[in-house]
């Protein structure tokens, strides 16, 4: 196996922390990034350098605001000035919000995207102009079943972010195969344990609106969603194999890697719809004379 230098967003729990571990005992060099390590994230900082001494790991958890550009630029700035060189970066950092999207304010929405789209934008930038010049790197982008899936209701912001998120990978994925880097997109399904997603979501800035929804006919109707996710996601479904996937691709042979992957045990049919939707995006490239396009090419 060849070891890789690989920079993982958002890695202080979740698919991040799995992924950021899973690659680092596959004998990667791992620079899991998260915010504040020295304030809020210390504990997850330090289990991370306890588990790197007592396994013989190189898992290196490093400041990084998905946020903030300059705190994004030093943390890569770091990373190639320690390596050398940034192999593959998994785009994994997010955030998710809850209640009926009229509550949420524009501001509000504009953080979602801010956290699950423009982070993603900081840290390309940040990093492919080291990739391109190399003529080789992967970008791996954790992406959503809700963006061609069965999707339930008072999760908008975040859905319509990742959707857009997905779209970008989808785009990022053409304008870099001649570079000789690629792409594979991610989509894990709804895991109501594990991941924290909804243990740590936002609520609608707007009370009032949130309440008049409340007093009206979606009483209740937060509990009823969250009721309806314990009852389609099977008891024993746990968010591993969704690192265990990422480990798999980033060990494949150059040309081989899939261009997205599905792991969803609610089965809502993100797997189908993403299916068609990749092909049609492919038989218009095919239409127009860019087929080269849909795979990545050799260096030089």
């Amino acid at each position: 196996m060849s070891q890789k230098v690989i920079l993982i967003t958002g890695a202080s729990s979740g698919f991040g922390r799995l992924t950021a571990e899973a690659l680092a005992r596959a004998g990667h060099i791992v620079y899991a990034s998260m915010r504040d390590v020295n304030g809020r994230n210390a504990q997850n900082a330090q289990k991370m350098k306890d588990l790197s001494v007592s396994e013989k790991i190189s898992l290196r958890p490093i400041e990084l605001d998905v946020q903030s550009e300059v705190s994004v630029n030093l943390a890569v700035e770091q990373l190639v000035a320690e390596t050398n060189v940034i192999d593959v970066v998994v785009h994994n950092a997010g955030h998710m919000v809850f209640g009926p999207a009229e509550a949420f304010t524009p501001e509000q929405l504009a953080q979602q995207y801010d956290v699950n789209v423009l982070g993603t934008q900081r840290v390309n930038r940040a990093v492919l102009p080291h990739m391109r010049r190399r003529r080789e790197g992967l970008l791996v982008w954790v992406s959503s079943s809700s963006s061609a899936g069965g999707t339930p209701p008072y999760l908008s912001p975040y859905f319509a972010a990742k959707a857009a998120m997905d779209s970008l990978a989808v785009q990022y994925a053409r304008e870099l195969s001649r570079w000789g880097i690629e792409t594979t997109i991610v989509v894990p399904g709804a895991f109501t344990k594990g991941t924290n997603h909804f243990a740590h979501s936002g609520i609608p800035v707007d009370a009032g609106r949130a309440e008049e929804y409340e007093a009206g006919p979606y009483a209740n109707f937060g509990d009823t969603i969250k009721q309806a996710f314990d009852a389609i996601v099977p008891e024993d479904a746990e968010p591993g194999p969704v690192a265990d996937m990422i480990v798999d691709v980033v060990a494949q042979p150059f040309g081989t890697r899939p261009f997205r992957i599905h792991y969803d045990p609610a089965q809502d049919g993100a797997e189908v719809g993403f299916a068609v939707l990749d092909r049609l995006r492919a038989e218009m490239l095919h239409r127009v004379g860019m087929s080269d396009l849909l795979t990545p090419h050799v260096a030089g």
